[in-house]
């Protein structure tokens, strides 16, 4: 099986590159995936009409027309798309979702996988490998972490590990948070025990995967 697996921005593709290979098993063997990192989330285009510039790489501005043409690609046996909730109703977005992919013609077999509130939880839902990775992290601050709560998770796990917290990052602005970003699925990613993690949100990507590959 081919799948092509499509994340909303680069820090996640990091991490995504660590748990892929535990999850389906090393390249080829026997199973392939193609990992595609985008500059954002962006929004479904009303009509599911794409009308923004591709080169921009937007993930939902563009899922429409991805999708129509992985439903004709031979070759593709299926695609994940993964993202972030951040603020939105898990279930109505899971459905607008849905609702993309049962538009094309062929439908593409694609499996949803959504990160609740933001991917950070899947950090947070594994805190043996979190404090591994970072053995000075603040245990109070991570004692206040409801797990998969929409409750600013980045900034909560950068109050956790870096000095000075979300808002020495924020402070410094960009690039530093994407920096940071990409730090922690370099440092965190590969500790992760997948059957371990009791964030519900990776559980259900991790089991996705099983199932499709099953």
């Amino acid at each position: 099986m081919h799948i092509e697996v499509l994340v909303e921005d680069s820090s996640g593709e990091r991490l995504l590159a660590q748990l892929l290979p535990q999850i389906i098993g090393e390249q080829g063997a026997p199973h392939t995936w193609r990992l595609k990192a985008y500059k954002g989330i962006g929004r479904i285009p009303q009509g599911l009409s794409p009308k923004a510039d591709p080169a921009k790489r937007i993930l939902l501005d563009q899922l429409p027309r991805l999708l129509q043409g992985y439903g004709k690609t031979p070759g593709i046996d299926a695609v994940v798309v993964v993202l972030d909730t951040d603020r939105r109703n898990c279930k109505e977005f899971l459905q607008e979702l849905k609702s993309v992919a049962d538009n094309c013609n062929p439908v593409p077999h694609t499996l949803f996988r959504l990160a609740i509130e933001e991917v950070e939880a899947w950090y947070l839902g594994d805190r043996a490998a979190l404090l591994k990775a970072y053995p000075r992290a603040k245990r109070d601050v991570l004692d206040r972490y409801v797990q998969d709560s929409a409750c600013g998770t980045w900034e909560l796990l950068a109050d956790a590990v870096h000095a000075g917290g979300a808002a020495a990052i924020k402070k410094a602005s960009w690039p530093l948070p994407g920096q940071i970003k990409h730090e922690w699925a370099e440092k965190i990613g590969p500790l992760m025990r997948l059957d371990q993690n009791v964030s519900p949100s990776f559980g259900k990507f991790r089991d996705g995967l099983l199932r499709m590959i099953a």
